[in-house]
């Protein structure tokens, strides 16, 4: 054991993680917490059923990280996936998998993964400070030598673990306080953006279709010349529309600028069902005297099937024989292709997952340490690193609070 003195700021996965890791290296590590309790976010992550990570090799890991995946090579083979769901079950909480390699707790009580933890703070001797929040990092000659608090206590280290996460969902902690105080020693801080979030949308009769939920369908848009394609469910809301597939989009356009006439996304209603089938369908002859609309229930809720019906100019009491060529290709096309212009991404305090942060170039990939700062280190959301949903991001945020915790005590 080292005599080295770890300050560990954010009881949020990355905090957790570095603190426990710190402290097998030395039997001084504080973790301090602004809330009266440990892992406030992670408690309300996959509707409180916390989808702790993805069983996933660091390389798909990395394929589903949007931003700067590259910089997480050394941190997420260091600490994979399967090492954070060994150190889970061996300390008491049964885990399991689910589609798209999704993990969560067998109880699917978000409380389990946080007793973990908590349990393992007090195993490894963690000093944990609650309701104190971080003020000012103390640096001499361009080296942390200790921090001050909201109580305007000071406190000496020899090193700084930050994880104190982004902006999204501020009640839960993450308010942004590391970019301001990082900003200050000259770290570069990239645009805060929202990413996992719902999107606004131009055309307002699908605003009436709020509670409307469509599974398995697909969104497609370009990004820049690449033409990209998203699966899952999808929900109107009373502002737009969100869902699985909504989100994974925006974790892809949330840097894009949409006053300039909105960005356009289309929307294939029935992925699994060919063009040729459509039209194959609304010439049925076994099918010809029946409506359009009870046809096509099957495929799309009432509701919304009338509203699409009447924005097309077709009366919904048309039967298929009485369908004209130019109406049945328009109806092709809007199950296959809906456009919708998109006007906004929602406040990135209502996202899941804040984009941007600590520029990645200021940041040693190897130990998560700054560039400019001897003793600082970085873990998890603060740093501009994002990935689509699925446990992807608490997972990077375990792996680098790791690589952080370890460094922390050998730097």
């Amino acid at each position: 054991m080292k005599n080295s003195k770890v300050l560990v700021v954010g009881a949020g996965p990355a905090g957790l993680m570095a603190a426990i890791t710190a402290a097998e290296f030395t039997n001084d590590v504080i973790l301090i917490e602004k809330n009266e309790a440990i892992g406030k976010k992670l408690k309300i992550t996959g509707g409180g059923r916390c989808n702790i990570t993805n069983n996933s090799s660091p390389e798909e890991i990395m394929k589903n990280t949007i931003t700067n995946s590259k910089f997480l090579y050394k941190s997420l083979h260091a600490f994979t996936s399967q090492q954070l769901m060994e150190l889970i079950e061996k300390n008491g909480c049964p885990l399991k998998i689910e589609s798209n390699q999704k993990v969560f707790p067998k109880s699917e009580q978000s409380s389990d993964i946080i007793k973990v933890f908590n349990d393992l703070l007090i195993k490894k001797r963690v000093k944990v400070y609650f309701q104190c929040q971080l003020k000012e990092i103390i640096i001499e000659e361009r080296e942390v030598i200790g921090i001050k608090t909201d109580q305007g206590k000071i406190v000496p280290c020899d090193s700084i673990i930050l994880a104190t996460g982004g902006v999204s969902y501020p009640h839960t902690g993450s308010t942004g306080e590391g970019f301001y105080i990082c900003e200050k020693l000259g770290h570069t801080i990239l645009p805060l953006k929202p990413s996992l979030i719902s999107m606004v949308i131009k055309e307002k009769w699908l605003t009436t279709m709020t509670g409307i939920s469509l599974k398995n369908i697909a969104l497609k848009t370009k990004i820049g010349k690449k033409a990209k394609s998203f699966y899952g469910d999808l929900l109107f809301t009373h502002y737009g529309i969100s869902g699985p597939a909504v989100f994974e989009l925006s974790a892809y356009i949330n840097k894009l600028d949409f006053c300039k006439g909105g960005h356009k996304i289309f929307v294939d209603f029935v992925p699994k069902i060919q063009q040729e089938e459509l039209k194959k369908l609304l010439l049925a002859t076994e099918k010809s005297n029946k409506q359009i609309s009870s046809v096509l229930t099957e495929y799309l809720p009432k509701k919304l099937l009338l509203e699409l019906l009447n924005n097309l100019g077709i009366l919904h009491e048309t039967s298929l024989n009485q369908l004209n060529r130019k109406d049945r290709n328009k109806l092709i096309e809007a199950l296959k292709n809906f456009e919708i212009t998109i006007e906004a991404l929602k406040s990135v305090k209502d996202a899941i997952v804040t984009s941007g942060g600590i520029s990645v170039k200021e940041v040693n990939p190897l130990t998560m340490e700054s560039k400019i700062i001897k003793g600082l280190f970085f873990a998890g959301e603060i740093l501009d690193v994002d990935a689509v949903t699925g446990g992807y991001n608490l997972q990077i945020a375990f792996s680098t609070g790791y690589i952080a915790g370890i460094h922390s005590v050998n730097s």
